[in-house]
């Protein structure tokens, strides 16, 4: 549902900023992928913001948006309100254009991008458990000191900075057919809608959204922005509680679908690209290869995924990557009861070699109401090398006269 009151930039908008920024942002790798291309049934390629300046495409909007301001408007600095993403991109571009930053963050931001944007001459202030604070703060700071705020999504130029990766692929990959972009607030999806559909109406704009915060389903069905009354996620990147009025407009008259993938579809993808495409990606920035890898059939070849980030906390990385694990069947919990002689841990643990099973942990309990006199719990967590070598390490144990119950 198009809401035409509002406004839509156009290609020369996004080919002017891609004039802006070249020599400032990286013109990123589209690398293909032959394990995607397999499930797919045609060539599927990633486009690596991963690996742009700051880890992630928010630098195009952010440079874009500061250097269009005028000489008095950069001399009273310029405000942000981010868990991360966007903070580092507003951080360096106005360290590139030579205006005071000031971003406001929760106290909850992941310590590497806290750090980043420190780096890169931000002053920062923390306060809050979620970004609701933080936003408050920059827009009182705005008012107060005259600074100006750098919206991470909800402007013109902003948008157009960011449709810069949509020429870069079509450029790149010029036979494209499906782009698949991840979506929180909108401001990337926007842009490279207007990018690809300026150029190639033809080609299929998808968008991704985590399945506990996907606010444009409901929106659109609404036929205006409606805010979720709660979100739960691991993807913070897209984490955005309602699109704005203006990067609703453009999704709403210019994206063909939008499709919500799961904790275990982020974490599957999280996992895939560390395995298969040696990239570091972060859950927001996963969202696309997700949903590939979720229903490869829905995507007609060519496709591009937006690997939209890669700053990832390397404890919630550990955390994702086990998850992942698990997800794909690389992860099997067991519990057996044996009797409680000498040998009994043993003869499991030669079991499991046996089938090549490697154990993680393994936990010995004699005492418990669910016990009989004589008899122990082994509980054991085993890597696999996925579901079918897990049916295969249980039915070993059912063979040697165990009986497995997950654990």
């Amino acid at each position: 549902m198009s809401a035409p009151e509002v406004p839509l930039i156009g290609g020369a908008d996004v080919e002017a900023a891609a004039a802006l920024l070249a020599g400032v942002v990286r013109r990123t790798p589209l690398e293909h992928s032959r394990e995607l291309a397999e499930r797919v049934g045609g060539p599927v390629w990633l486009k690596c913001e991963n690996l742009q300046r700051t880890g992630s495409f928010k630098i195009r909007g952010a440079y874009t948006r500061i250097a269009r301001l005028s000489d008095a408007e950069r001399a009273r600095g310029v405000v942000a309100a981010s868990a991360g993403n966007h903070a580092q991109g507003v951080a360096l571009a106005a360290s590139l254009l030579g205006t005071r930053a000031t971003v406001f963050m929760p106290e909850t931001a992941p310590l590497p991008k806290l750090a980043a944007t420190k780096a890169y001459g931000a002053t920062i202030h923390l306060l809050g458990q979620t970004l609701a604070e933080p936003l408050v703060a920059a827009a009182e700071h705005a008012q107060r000191t005259g600074a100006v705020f750098i919206h991470p999504f909800e402007h013109v130029d902003v948008i157009a900075g960011q449709g810069t990766v949509g020429l870069e692929v079509l450029e790149q990959c010029p036979d494209l057919r499906t782009v698949v972009v991840s979506a929180g607030g909108g401001g990337l999806l926007s842009g490279i809608a207007v990018a690809v559909k300026s150029r190639r109406p033809d080609v299929r704009v998808v968008a991704v959204q985590a399945e506990g915060a996907a606010a444009f389903r409901g929106s659109l069905a609404a036929g205006r922005p409606v805010p979720l009354a709660s979100m739960a996620t691991m993807a913070d990147g897209i984490a955005v509680p309602a699109p704005g009025e203006l990067t609703f407009a453009h999704v709403s008259e210019l994206v063909d679908e939008v499709r919500t993938v799961t904790e275990e579809d982020l974490s599957r993808a999280l996992l895939f690209c560390l395995e298969r495409a040696k990239l570091v990606v972060e859950p927001a920035g996963g969202a696309a290869v997700a949903a590939v890898l979720a229903d490869p059939a829905a995507f007609a070849p060519p496709v591009a995924a937006v690997i939209s980030g890669g700053n990832i906390d390397p404890v919630l990385l550990l955390k994702v990557v086990q998850h992942g694990m698990a997800a794909a069947g690389r992860y099997l919990s067991l519990r057996l009861r044996v009797p409680d002689r000498p040998g009994s841990l043993a003869d499991v643990l030669a079991q499991l070699a046996a089938v090549g099973a490697n154990v993680l942990e393994v936990e010995h309990e004699r005492t418990g109401a669910r016990l009989d006199v004589g008899e122990v719990e082994i509980s054991v967590v085993l890597e696999t090398r996925g579901p079918d070598h897990a049916a295969e390490v249980t039915a070993a144990l059912v063979r040697a006269g165990f009986s497995p119950t997950p654990g």
